[in-house]
């Protein structure tokens, strides 16, 4: 009796095995093959034109039409989450050559303008790579590009002080030379995916 209850302990692990190397597969890669997604073309958002300001002056979605255009909101006084997405998009852009970075352009979305001046911006941008550009605009201004492109942020002040912090979207939206939102890469994607998208777009046009 115990033989038999051996063998069938033994096959039942068996057969357990066999399916764990076969078909299974870790939380994190289906995390990662949902990472990026293509907004299909009756799909909202759907992006649009808009002119915010920069320390060079007006910046115009129009203007850049070419050139593959990454747009982030956030703000300089983000604690972590801004740092992340930044440092992670920068780390793509390095991995380009200067002749396909010259054909990109990111802009760094602020939605705090009472703290973030124009100078402040320009510096923060630059900080994590020389093609981030950072603007921003009045709130009624800020809200209006938010919903075109499917973002949102509000500010949660604290009771006990006059100080802030922004929620806020996380994602990078990419537009294509045509001046479309193409694709939305999800906070938290790696490197090397950002890369993968800004590189076939560049390549396809």
């Amino acid at each position: 009796m115990k033989k038999v209850l051996l063998i069938g302990l033994i096959t039942l692990f068996a057969g357990a095995l066999i399916w764990v190397l076969l078909f299974w597969q870790p939380a994190t890669q289906l995390q990662k093959s949902d990472a990026i997604s293509t907004l299909a073309i009756a799909e909202a958002p759907k992006g649009g034109d808009f002119i915010l300001n920069s320390y060079k002056g007006e910046v115009d979605l129009k203007s850049l039409r070419g050139q593959v255009v990454v747009i982030y909101f956030g703000y300089t006084w983000c604690p972590d989450i801004c740092p992340t997405s930044l440092g992670f998009l920068s780390a793509a852009l390095e991995e380009l050559t200067p002749e396909e970075q010259d054909k990109i352009q990111v802009l760094f979305i602020s939605v705090d303008p009472e703290r973030d001046s124009l100078e402040h911006l320009k510096s923060y941008g630059e900080y994590f790579h020389r093609k981030i550009l950072g603007v921003t605009g009045t709130h009624e201004q800020l809200k209006r590009v938010a919903n075109l492109y499917g973002a949102a942020y509000r500010l949660v002040k604290s009771d006990s002080s006059a100080d802030y912090v922004v929620d806020h979207s996380a994602d990078l939206y990419v537009v294509n030379q045509q001046g479309q939102l193409q694709t939305v890469i999800r906070h938290g994607t790696q490197p090397k995916q950002i890369l993968a998208v800004l590189r076939g777009l560049i390549n396809n046009n």
